[in-house]
């Protein structure tokens, strides 16, 4: 092999310096690929507590691992030699335009996480042409958010609380600031056992005590910022003394049934969405009940630990109640692709909590966006992958759900075993099982 000096004309070429940037967030964000990054970096900058109540979900968090086992086991079948030049991502949601089936879900205690709290994300959202939903737990009041995006599209989550006033009292106030959708949680009749949470001595406002200062020192732009702006405060509640989890059992009314929706309905002009639906018989009694869509989540796996994994129940609510009312989804998304396979088994829209949250803590505003130009870029890549031009023609054709868990058959023992019943399923091979169009 012959060798020889380069010429100087050929090193000019190759040597590419950029000119150093001064601003750090820029830069720190700039290295983020994945929401996962953004995860790594949120854990550095971020006090204990407030990581590991976005992190974390109820009790063993199986319900969470499953969530997102779901997503990773979901294969796609690409076609080729379509035309993909211009793909689009955008359709109708309860009636109006989004820029992509994803939005930002509610989220309680959002300044905790960063300063710029709700009034980022909802920035963000307007920014990328798609919804943003207020927690009844969030911590910027429901007219401060409408300032931070007027032009956006904003959507009110409502828990049903014990003093049921206080809960149409903030009907009253979204209804008059222009939300359009009203998304009814009924999942939380009592809080889940956080763990992580009571471990930590989580508690609203946060407390300068011994560990907290000592977690703090490594973090000071997030103590900086807390102690600078604005006390936090709930639009319902503005000081509590305890854990999150007792804040919520003390609010939150255990015995909300149909009656206590359609009481909210009456007051609500907008479109309403019900969301913490986990089977089949509730969705179509909610079809029936005339709700504009419904939400297959599980809190995140934040309530019911174990509780249905919202993606694989997706399927056969579309085909029970797809033509009645819009599906939407939520719980485990962490990507582009996560999104894709969803609107694939019909769901019409997505949303995101920890992985905007990550963004958030990563960068404020900053990381938001970073966020949602990883999911956005996502989106359009995966589609033109898999060889679609828009969503409408992405069906189960273009998605397999690849099965770990599935049920064990009742009354059929395994071979070689004893007669009598064992008192734990047994696991199954894995099952590569294709899902049936709608």
């Amino acid at each position: 092999m012959e060798r020889r000096l380069p010429k100087l004309s050929v090193l000019r070429e190759q040597l590419n310096f950029r000119r150093p940037s001064l601003d750090l967030t820029a830069n720190r964000l700039e290295k983020a690929q994945t929401i996962w990054d953004l995860r790594r970096i949120a854990k550095r900058r971020t006090p204990k507590g407030p990581f590991d109540y976005t992190d974390g979900a109820a009790e063993n968090e199986v319900g969470l691992a499953r969530a997102r086992t779901a997503f990773e086991d979901v294969e796609f079948h690409p076609s080729i030699l379509r035309d993909v030049t211009h793909v689009s991502t955008s359709w109708d949601v309860l009636g109006a335009p989004v820029a992509y089936p994803l939005g930002i879900a509610p989220t309680g205690f959002t300044r905790l996480m960063h300063a710029a709290g709700e009034r980022a994300g909802a920035a963000a959202a307007q920014r990328f042409g798609i919804p943003f939903a207020l927690s009844t737990l969030g911590t910027t009041s429901i007219e401060e958010v409408r300032k931070a995006a007027p032009r956006g599209r904003l959507w009110f989550q409502l828990y049903m609380m014990k003093e049921r006033q206080r809960s149409l009292d903030l009907v009253a106030r979204a209804k008059a600031a222009g939300y359009d959708t009203l998304l009814i949680t009924v999942d939380t009749p009592v809080a889940g056992a956080r763990h992580r949470d009571k471990r930590n001595g989580m508690a609203f406002p946060p407390q300068l005590t011994p560990m907290t200062i000592i977690d703090a020192l490594p973090r000071p732009e997030w103590w900086i910022n807390y102690l600078t702006t604005e006390p936090l405060e709930f639009a319902s509640v503005s000081k509590w003394d305890g854990t999150v989890a007792e804040l919520l059992d003390a609010m939150f009314d255990p015995s909300i049934d149909y009656d206590a929706l359609e009481e909210i309905r009456s007051h609500w002009d907008g479109k309403v969405v019900v969301k913490g639906v986990q089977n089949v018989d509730d969705a179509r009694r909610l079809a029936d009940a005339g709700v504009d869509g419904i939400v297959l989540s599980n809190h995140g796996g934040r309530q019911l630990d174990r509780a249905p994994v919202p993606f694989l129940l997706l399927p056969e609510v579309v085909r029970e109640v797809g033509k009645d009312l819009e599906v939407h989804l939520d719980t485990g998304i962490m990507s582009g692709a996560d999104v894709v396979a969803s609107v694939a088994m019909g769901a019409r829209f997505t949303s995101v909590g920890r992985a905007y949250l990550y963004g958030l803590m990563a960068g404020g505003e900053a990381g938001v966006v970073r966020a949602l130009q990883i999911l956005t870029g996502e989106i359009e890549r995966v589609m033109r992958l898999i060889g679609v031009a828009s969503l409408e023609e992405l069906g189960p054709q273009h998605v397999t759900q690849l099965m770990r868990l599935t049920p064990r058959e009742l009354g059929a023992p395994e071979a070689g075993a004893a007669t009598a019943p064992a008192r734990t399923p047994a696991r199954k091979p894995a099952a590569r099982t294709r899902a049936r169009s709608s």
